[in-house]
């Protein structure tokens, strides 16, 4: 007859180690998504906003760091112009595109 009360309390006892392990997994998956995924996210929206406003005639700065200018726009590509010689045009992807300075429009 003991040993049914005993049996009881164990079975409580691990349900509640389930429970808080479960929880501790939940509060690691939530300082994880808070601290990596979520500023990544952030991240990947600001540099899409970025590349909308991509325009001919911006100056670029590129993943390898060169500067050049932009000459022509298509879907995932873009030409950018290198330098003062107008005959080196480079096809290049947009997602290599670090920075964009805006032409200003004084003229």
């Amino acid at each position: 007859m003991n040993l049914i009360p005993v049996v009881a309390s164990e079975q409580t006892a691990s349900g509640g180690s389930f429970i808080s392990v479960i929880l501790i997994y939940a509060v690691i998956i939530g300082v994880f998504w808070f601290l990596a995924i979520r500023p990544q996210k952030k991240q990947q929206k600001e540099r899409a906003a970025l590349l909308t406003t991509l325009a001919v005639g911006d100056s670029i700065l590129t993943s390898s760091g060169f500067f050049g200018v932009v000459i022509d726009i298509m879907e995932e590509v873009v030409i950018v112009e290198f330098g003062n010689n107008k005959n080196c045009r480079i096809p290049m992807k947009k997602e290599n595109i670090v920075e964009i300075d805006k032409q200003s429009s004084e003229s």
